[in-house]
């Protein structure tokens, strides 16, 4: 350092050791080469060597650079040329360029900023630091790594360093190798790795779309919770809730209230207030007044149980509905135990699960299906149905089947009962119904005006039934064993029901409402766990506003003890210049320097 070097940093050295008893000031800690600018008073050009960058630090924060230009009486320092910023073990900045007020706390940083902590980094042309608030804030656009996460770019981003947590907002996108995120906010924690997501949401993967309005994801275990319009989009079904818990790992979904699933492959929806999904399973498990539709053309058909599980791939789905199951179609309805259908071969089976302690009324309690005013019951039902036409094809009963029609005009009930029972559809209407072995009959007999003529009671091998306009028509007994028809005032009254006769009329669902009527009352659980939305402050807040204020006061004050020159222009505040105009007080309406135009008054390096 030559003796004019010296002469210079002995004269600011005092300067700054008067001035710390104020406060403390921008320190230089390593500047060989230094300058007065003769056109800019009060700044001195501070140059490094070959061996090592200029070094200057302020309060727990230190700056390396090629180039600066320190502001003594503003305290305010420019930086140039492969900046490097420290903050103990929490901050660490590469740039081109650094502005940073010790008045204010204030620096900003442009041309290719990254921001480095232990756990990601941030990337931006432009990044404004608040050491006051230990906050970092861009609006225009930034880009944060992390390795196990992924890569997060937005319009609007701020870094709180405290909480390490960043907050993104605008075209907000979160980009890694299973998923994408597209959301408008988002609150990141790179600690954690977790995510809170507000406003429209989509998680994209290749097995999967996610939507939302709030919800949460953790990037560390791919796990993810979501509320407030939430949908999972898979391949061939779309689930809908309330709320939903996803885990990316096991396939695995879950939801709770106002459930829908559908299946897009085969047209149909299952309803519920619970649900679990299992995509590498194909299967699904929904409970709380379950409810599962079958879309068709002309008449859907609806089953309701206390559980309802969907088992197999697209083509071969097989619905299962446990524990007090009930069917609806216009013009069919049914009860039973357990209902099982296979979407594929169109079998519906309506089944009953005995209890052996149960009473023997219990026991009596066979499944039962009404066509129109026919009741059917019997150990078992199968209906079968055509699943390309969307039509009742046949009917089955086996083991103690039992069909009852009340009489039209009378009290009376015509009944037959056997072991099995054969009934075949034609466009949705029963055709023809045959019962086999051990067939009985009692059938009330009227004339062509509908005057009662007889009560027959009958034991045949067999029994046919031609239905027309959903009415017997005619009936035909095959190897009868013996009948008699009888008077309607000689018939015995103890004659007139078959063994095993039970009118459930009362249990009939008349419409997709009825099926719910003896559920218990539903309370369904308050959703919780995930706040809504809190907005960012301003980073331009009146707090910093009041800083940068009382930093121009100063340098105002400053100036007033000095002679002033003649047509000295009034300069504006540094600290201020990288303010939105906006937002400023005092510094309102001045013209920022003009950077290029400043740096290139500099004096030129010496070799």
């Amino acid at each position: 350092m030559n003796t004019k070097h010296l002469l210079v940093f002995f004269i600011f050295s005092t300067t700054l050791l008067l001035n710390a008893q104020e406060r403390k000031q921008i320190e230089i800690e390593y500047a060989p080469y230094m300058d007065f600018v003769e056109d800019k008073p009060g700044a001195t050009i501070l140059r490094r060597d070959n061996a090592n960058q200029v070094h200057v630090k302020h309060e727990g924060i230190e700056v390396w650079c090629n180039e600066a230009i320190y502001y003594g009486k503003e305290d305010f320092i420019e930086a140039y040329g492969s900046v490097r910023v420290k903050q103990g073990d929490s901050i660490n900045m590469t740039s081109k360029y650094v502005e940073y007020s010790g008045k204010t706390q204030l620096a900003y940083a442009s041309g290719d900023v990254v921001l480095i902590d232990p756990d990601s980094q941030l990337y931006t042309d432009v990044l404004h630091f608040d050491r006051v608030k230990q906050q970092a804030y861009y609006n225009q656009k930034g880009k944060v790594v992390r390795d196990t996460s992924g890569t997060i770019t937005s319009t609007i981003g701020r870094y709180y360093v405290k909480s390490k947590k960043y907050q993104f907002v605008d075209d907000v996108r979160l980009v890694n190798p299973e998923y994408v995120i597209d959301t408008e906010r988002l609150d990141f924690y790179t600690e954690s790795g977790y995510a809170f997501l507000f406003g429209p949401t989509t998680i994209t993967s290749e097995t999967s779309i996610i939507y939302c309005e709030r919800g949460f994801y953790n990037t560390n275990n791919d796990t993810g919770y979501f509320v407030k319009k939430s949908k999972i989009n898979y391949d061939d079904r779309i689930v809908e809730g309330d709320s939903l818990y996803f885990d990316r790992n096991k396939s695995f979904a879950s939801a709770s209230n106002n459930i829908t699933i559908t299946d897009t492959l085969n047209s149909s929806i299952i309803k519920g207030h619970y649900a679990e999904v299992f995509r590498k399973k194909d299967s699904v498990f929904i409970t709380k007044r379950a409810l599962a539709i079958t879309e068709q053309e002309n008449d859907s058909i609806f089953i309701h149980s206390d559980t309802l599980m969907v088992t197999g791939p697209p083509d071969d789905r097989i619905l299962r509905g446990y524990y007090n199951a009930k069917m609806f179609k216009s013009n069919l309805s049914g009860k039973a135990d357990s209902i099982h259908m296979n979407q594929k071969t169109g079998l519906t089976q309506l089944i009953n699960f005995y209890d052996l302690n149960a009473d023997a009324f219990t026991k009596k309690e066979h499944p039962v299906l009404w066509h129109y005013e026919s009741q059917i019951t019997g150990d078992s039902i199968h209906l079968i149905s055509n699943s390309k036409k969307e039509t009742l094809d046949s009917l089955k009963v086996f083991d103690n089947a039992f069909v009852i029609n009340k009489d039209s005009l009378g009290d009376g009930y015509n009944q037959i009962s056997g072991k099995r029972l054969y009934g075949l559809f034609v466009n949705n209407e029963m055709e023809t119904i045959d019962v086999i072995k051990n067939a009985e009959t009692i059938y009330f007999l009227r004339n062509s005006e509908d005057e009662l003529v007889g009560i027959d009671r009958s034991k045949s091998g067999a029994i046919k039934i031609f239905i027309s306009e959903n009415a017997i028509d005619e009936l035909r007994k095959l190897n009868q064993i013996g009948g008699k028809t009888y008077p309607n005032e000689d018939f015995p009254e103890k004659e007139r029901k078959l063994k095993g006769f039970i009118w459930r009329n009362d249990e009939r669902p008349r419409s997709v409402e009825d099926l719910f009527a003896d559920d218990p009352p539903l309370n369904l659980p308050k959703i919780k766990g995930l706040d809504a939305y809190n907005p960012q402050d301003e980073f331009f807040d009146e707090d910093l506003l009041n800083r940068i204020e009382k930093a121009e006061t100063q340098k105002d004050d400053a100036a007033k003890n000095k002679q002033p020159k003649a047509k000295t222009l009034k300069r504006p505040n540094k600290a201020a210049r990288n303010v939105p105009p906006e937002k400023l007080k005092s510094t309102r309406n001045r013209k920022p320097i003009d950077k290029k135009e400043f740096k290139s008054n500099l004096p030129k390096k010496e070799n």
